[in-house]
């Protein structure tokens, strides 16, 4: 019997995988002596893949704030991504305008449930740098920003450990007790070596009396965080979150369009297993 045929992507996204893996096990060996140094060299190895993988029109930068149009600025975000547009002259001052920001990201070396619940606290005061939209169900659902949590491994290694269900439920209880708009909430969260969570948001029938609690009887909506699978020795997590940051990103920036396409019929976008809608 012949050997299934996998996509050359495949294997690309597993160099990835297996880069990062070394990596982690680098900066850990330095950790406990220079935390600091580790949280940045393991900062620079996200900014590096997302250098390779986004357009190269896009400027990746790392430690910074963003401004909003009225002064406001947010918490410190380790991860940038600029817009071509963004002017020359900015792009060293660490202080980034609000306008030319695609998107932010958190990045941690081991993902505790204290990271989570902090990046999902921020979501909100960045994502609320940004004026309301209206016009579409999309832009009132969506703010203009992608931000994300992403991680070298995790903390949940004991046996018999769940971490998947630590981060799901972490993921459940921090949403329910910061966000009260669907277009606050985290955008998706990569744990390199286990998985990639990426939110979902369904506007459901007016009267639906599950759409109350949260988002109001005038904005019935759900959402939830999707737990990303796939084939067998086929999904990588971090194959996932590039097609699925391509996706979001593509939503406000159509010249990405063709390639979301491209990957999820290559097979490098995972199939979904759906977590209880959250409301």
């Amino acid at each position: 019997m012949s050997e299934e045929k996998t996509h050359d992507l495949h294997d690309f996204m597993r160099q990835l995988s297996d880069e990062m893996a070394a990596e982690y096990d680098r900066i850990q060996k330095r950790a406990v002596e220079d935390p600091g140094t580790a949280g940045d060299q393991g900062e620079e190895n996200w900014a590096e893949l997302l250098r390779g993988w986004l357009p190269r029109t896009y400027e990746v930068v790392t430690k910074g704030r963003i401004i909003s149009q009225d002064g406001r600025t947010s918490p410190q975000v380790d991860v940038l991504v600029l817009k071509s547009i963004y002017p020359k002259k900015l792009l060293n001052k660490k202080l980034y305008l609000a306008a030319g920001v695609v998107a932010a990201f958190e990045c941690k070396t081991t993902l505790t449930a204290a990271d989570i619940e902090k990046t999902v606290e921020n979501s909100t005061k960045i994502k609320d740098l940004y004026p309301a939209r209206n016009g579409t169900p999309y832009k009132e659902l969506h703010a203009p920003i992608v931000y994300g949590l992403l991680a070298h491994s995790h903390s949940w290694k004991r046996p018999n450990s769940t971490p998947k269900e630590n981060i799901k439920q972490k993921l459940w209880e921090s949403d329910h007790s910061h966000v009260s708009h669907p277009r606050l909430s985290l955008d998706l969260l990569c744990v390199a070596d286990l998985a990639t969570w990426t939110l979902f948001k369904a506007a459901r029938h007016l009267f639906s009396p599950r759409c109350d609690s949260v988002y109001g009887t005038n904005g019935p909506v759900e959402t939830a965080y999707i737990e990303r699978t796939g084939q067998p020795g086929r999904f990588i997590p971090i194959g996932d979150l590039i097609s699925s940051l391509s996706r979001r990103i593509a939503w406000e920036d159509p010249v990405l369009r063709d390639f979301v396409n491209y990957y999820w019929y290559a097979g490098i976008a995972s199939s979904s297993s759906m977590l209880s809608f959250w409301i």
